[in-house]
C-alpha cells in the first residue's frame, strides 16, 4: 500500500478547471488500477490532496435539487458566480475567497476500503483543526459535515462534504468556512436542509484568520488521521 501524497496548493483557481485538473489525476489513478487487474507486475497507485480556493460558484451534486439554487442565472452573473451541475455527492453549496477547498484524490485501497470512515476522518480533521482555534464542533446524526451547537436552534453548519468515489478512488471533497462572504449562502438552501444556517471561523471568533495558517493546521491532521506521507 502506498500512503505517500503529493499535496498541491493551487492558490485561488476556477471551479471548472480544477475540476478537470483533478480529473486527470482521477483518470490515472483508475487506468493503473485497471492495468494492475491485468499483470502479475503491479504499479504503485499515487494519491493527490489539493487545497485552493474558487471564485464565487455554487455547485449542485448529482442526486439535488436544482429549485435549491433560489436565484436566476443573470442574477448570478451580476453577483459575479457561477453555477455546475456536478457528479459527486450531496446537494447545491457555494464556493468562494475566504474558504478553504480540499479535494483528496486518494486510492483508498492504500488506506482503508471504508468510505464512510474516510468521511468521518475528513470531519474529523477539520473538528480538531477548529478545537485548535478553541471553536467546539461535531457532527450532526444522519447530517454529512462538520457543525457548531448541533440539537438547539442555533445549530449551523461550518464544513460541507461531497465526494464522488469509483472503484475506491476519491475526488471532491471539502468546503471549509473561515474567512468566508456568508452573504452568498443566502441565494441558497445549503445541501437541501432549510431549519439550519451556516457559519464561519471568522464569524465565530469575531476577527478575520490567516487562511495559510488554518490550511497548514488542517493539513497536519489530516496526515496524522489518514497515516500519510508526503513527497
Amino acid at each position: 500500500m502506498n500512503k505517500k501524497v503529493k499535496v498541491e496548493e493551487l492558490g485561488i483557481i476556477d471551479f471548472q478547471k480544477c475540476w478537470k485538473y483533478q480529473e486527470v489525476f482521477f483518470e490515472e489513478i483508475l487506468k493503473i488500477k485497471s492495468t494492475n487487474r491485468k499483470t502479475e507486475k503491479k504499479i504503485a497507485t499515487k494519491n493527490y490532496l489539493i487545497f485552493c480556493e474558487h471564485p464565487h460558484v455554487y455547485t449542485l451534486g448529482k442526486s439535488g435539487n436544482e429549485n435549491n439554487l433560489l436565484v436566476n442565472k443573470d442574477y448570478l452573473k451580476a453577483k459575479g458566480a457561477t453555477f455546475y451541475k456536478i457528479n459527486r455527492g450531496g446537494d447545491i453549496t457555494y464556493h468562494g475567497p475566504g474558504q478553504i477547498v480540499g479535494y483528496p484524490i486518494l486510492d483508498l485501497d492504500n488506506f482503508f476500503t471504508d468510505i464512510h470512515k474516510y468521511l468521518r476522518l475528513l470531519e474529523e480533521s477539520v473538528i480538531l483543526t477548529l478545537k485548535d482555534y478553541g471553536i467546539e464542533a461535531e457532527r450532526s446524526k444522519g447530517e454529512t459535515g462538520v457543525w457548531l451547537d448541533v440539537g438547539s436552534e442555533n445549530a449551523r453548519k461550518i464544513c460541507a462534504f461531497g465526494v464522488k468515489s469509483s472503484r475506491w478512488v476519491t475526488m471532491h471533497g471539502f468546503a471549509f468556512n473561515v474567512n468566508t462572504n456568508l452573504s452568498y449562502f443566502d441565494n441558497i438552501i445549503p445541501c437541501g436542509i432549510v431549519d439550519k444556517q451556516v457559519t464561519s471561523m471568522q464569524k465565530e471568533l469575531g476577527k478575520s484568520l490567516n487562511i495559510k495558517e488554518v490550511q497548514e493546521r488542517l493539513k497536519v491532521h489530516l496526515i496524522s488521521l489518514f497515516k500519510m506521507e508526503l513527497f
